[in-house]
């Protein structure tokens, strides 16, 4: 499977305090504003750019990860996310590996059903280790998006 490093994704309380500290602290330039809605999951997120490196700054609203925040605290790093050229092609070889891709709340996805609201293509890999979540992207789709963030 053909796969790049993306970003990771940071649970936080204010999403607002967070974007400004990192903004001031190591000078990361901050997108706007998102949100995230869908089957009971409910987050609004921002991406931090630093570089070339980004990470996206997540506060749950609702759902697993408003659960997981009340959990396991602000600051933890739970999910990796990647991108592949072809995110069918991935989807494909994970159901090859007997792998069976899920979407944002651990439900099975369907090939047809990659659509996210974000507009970009996604797939999530079953959680196997704790809380920790891996995602991959389409990655012209995921591009096309965090430039239109920060426009």
């Amino acid at each position: 499977m053909e796969l790049k490093f993306s970003h990771v994704d940071v649970l936080v309380n204010n999403l607002e305090e967070a974007c400004t500290y990192y903004a001031q602290i190591l000078q990361a330039r901050i997108s706007r504003t998102l949100v995230w809605e869908r089957g009971g999951l409910h987050v609004r997120y921002a991406i931090a750019l630093i570089g070339q490196e980004r990470f996206m700054l997540v506060q749950p609203l609702a759902g697993n990860l408003r659960e997981l925040l009340d959990s396991a605290g602000e600051g933890m790093i739970y999910r990796h996310c990647y991108s592949t050229p072809d995110i069918e092609k991935a989807y494909d070889e994970l159901l090859a590996q007997g792998v069976q891709p899920e979407d944002e709340n651990g439900q099975p996805l369907a090939r047809e059903h990659l659509q996210s609201p974000a507009g970009a293509r996604i797939i999530w890999l079953p959680r196997r280790f704790g809380h920790f979540s891996i995602e991959i992207l389409e990655d012209k789709a995921l591009e096309a998006f965090i430039e239109e963030a920060f426009a």
